[in-house]
């Protein structure tokens, strides 16, 4: 009898131990990494966006310190199957959509989503360099934060450096950001804009201007994979800007910051062949969107 027992004991556990193994790991919803296969670049990614900003390998091609927005159609990671596709060459490229969406935004030199700089004398002063380091804080399936270094450079009679921290989270429609503007100069204060990047003013066919909140409704930029028939949103939220304009080929939240002071604001962007279809939806969104739950 005890044996019969101590078999059944040992085959319950078995069964329980098969079905715990063959569980399989939950699917990320979550990307952050850098591209060094792909000019540097820092890509990151969830459910609802993909971005990515550019690093040393692309400086002077030109030097673009603005934030790229990757469309997509679905609520998973994408930007791997794309640098895939950069490495195979030839006629694959993600500027073509395959059937999950594809890059037709153009940053330029420019703010792109949702970058930040300095803005003297009414001037966006970009950093003199893309990020050269970075830091990647945590990393799991679910959340990942990471910090991009840019080093300092002088413009106007300061001297600027800057830590980018960005948190990325699933089911989070927002990506946070905190920029940390260090200084030295003929201020106390720095006036930082954080903006979208308004590329002919023809294709923005609808904007937002709120004292906390900016968004805009564009046709595509980059035609370079072929005709788009698809629109960009593109939105930044900033709590506590002391500003908001249309300026310097932008739509700015502006905030005056001390050197070390924390720069907090959120940044989104979608497509209008997902579930975001209009521009009244979209500046529904934004309207909607309170940082304390961050969706």
């Amino acid at each position: 009898m005890m044996k019969k027992l101590v078999y059944l004991a040992s085959a319950v556990f078995a069964v329980a131990f098969l079905g715990l193994t063959s569980c399989s790991a939950p699917s990320p919803k979550v990307n952050a990494r850098a591209v060094p296969e792909r000019m540097d670049d820092f890509i990151f990614e969830n459910d609802y966006y993909c971005f990515r900003i550019y690093g040393k390998a692309l400086e002077g091609r030109p030097t673009a310190p603005g934030v790229d927005f990757w469309a997509k159609n679905c609520d998973t990671l994408v930007a791997e199957g794309r640098y895939e596709l950069y490495k195979k060459g030839g006629d694959a490229s993600y500027h073509k959509d395959y059937g999950n969406g594809r890059d037709c935004y153009k940053v330029g030199v420019s703010l792109g989503a949702g970058a930040s700089s300095p803005f003297i004398s009414d001037t966006l002063r970009f950093p003199a360099t893309n990020y050269r380091s970075y830091e990647i804080l945590s990393s799991s399936p679910k959340k990942a934060v990471f910090v991009l270094h840019y080093p300092e450079w002088e413009v106007c009679g300061y001297t600027i450096a800057l830590d980018k921290k960005l948190t990325v989270e699933a089911g989070k429609r927002f990506c946070e950001v905190e920029d940390c503007y260090t200084f030295s100069g003929p201020g106390e204060t720095l006036d930082i804009a954080a903006g979208i990047f308004r590329h002919q003013e023809e294709d923005v066919l609808e904007d937002l201007t709120e004292p906390d909140r900016i968004a805009i409704w564009e046709r595509a930029s980059d035609l370079s994979g072929g005709p788009e028939d698809g629109l960009i949103g593109v939105a930044v939220v900033m709590q506590d800007a002391a500003d908001s304009k249309v300026a310097a080929g932008h739509s700015l939240l502006i905030k005056p910051v001390k050197s070390g002071e924390k720069l907090n604001y959120y940044l989104s962007a979608v497509w209008s062949k997902y579930d975001v279809p209009s521009a009244q939806d979209w500046f529904k969104i934004v309207k909607d969107f309170q940082p304390a739950c961050s969706r």
